[in-house]
């Protein structure tokens, strides 16, 4: 599978069902030659109407449950998510 391959699917998320965007990047061990995790862009409303930044959801590999033609189904809860936004607040900071 290629990294355009990718970049072309739905993320959804199996916990609440939400898409979650798509893939805009990914995370390598190249010690290991493998995907650590993927990479999602998260846009508040307002922003994303006028084309301002918004903040990126990482998820691991291990979250991954299915690869299908058009989607890729992962787990993540609510709470990870928030954690992943807040971690990057506080990254700028």
């Amino acid at each position: 599978m290629k990294i355009s391959d990718f970049q072309t699917k739905d993320v959804i998320n199996i916990v609440d069902g939400k898409k979650l965007g798509q893939i805009t990047d990914l995370e390598l061990d190249l010690r290991q030659g493998r995907i650590d995790s993927i990479v999602i862009p998260q846009y508040t409303k307002f922003l994303g109407m006028f084309g301002g930044g918004g903040t990126e959801v990482v998820i691991p590999w291990r979250n991954i449950v299915k690869i299908g033609a058009d989607v890729v189904l992962v787990r993540l809860d609510e709470t990870k998510a928030l954690r992943a936004e807040e971690d990057d607040l506080h990254a700028r900071s």
